[in-house]
């Protein structure tokens, strides 16, 4: 996952930093996602996907998402992408939010292109396909693993003392200058 490399704010070694205390700004989610900042603004203005680290208050804040957020927007974009509406993508999100990140990196979701539907074993996926519901699957450990490498390149902010943290991508010199000069 993310982590602070290179020198931080304080100039001292880079310290790795527990996942939970990493919040992303919009265009970093939406680079990783692959979704518009338009798509972004609009998920979270209708609650479909809402920062979970910091909603913006007004003109001028930065929305911060965290990891998870980063996973389900990707998922909802896959969603999304393969046809699934609206109501069901809401009611699946409403899931995901509910589950553990354990349980999160070990399901399966399948669609119909109308229903989503959770599988955690693959006799499960296998049921549903013979069933001739399943249409398609997202594997959400692959979504997850995917999203930890996408994140890993760019930048992530410390939750509690806003430090910009630079990703695995040592060509990042810029925000290296700027967090020594913080």
């Amino acid at each position: 996952m993310a982590r602070a490399t290179g020198d931080t704010a304080g100039g001292g070694a880079a310290q790795d930093v527990p996942p939970e205390q990493i919040g992303y700004r919009g265009p970093t989610a939406c680079a990783a996602t692959g979704i518009t900042y338009r798509q972004l603004d609009y998920w979270a203005r209708t609650g479909l996907v809402e920062p979970s680290v910091r909603p913006a208050y007004g003109s001028g804040t930065q929305r911060l998402y965290s990891f998870r957020d980063v996973v389900v927007l990707k998922i909802v974009k896959r969603l999304l992408d393969t046809g699934v509406s609206l109501q069901n993508i809401r009611t699946a999100v409403r899931h995901l939010r509910s589950v553990g990140p354990t349980e999160l990196a070990r399901m399966t979701l399948m669609s119909d292109g109308a229903t989503v539907y959770e599988c955690t074993s693959p006799d499960e996926v296998v049921d549903l396909l013979q069933g001739g519901q399943g249409v398609f699957g997202i594997a959400v450990g692959v979504v997850w693993r995917d999203v930890e490498s996408s994140l890993s390149q760019m930048h992530g902010e410390r939750v509690d003392t806003g430090e910009t943290l630079v990703g695995d991508n040592p060509a990042d010199e810029l925000a290296r200058r700027r967090n020594r000069a913080g």
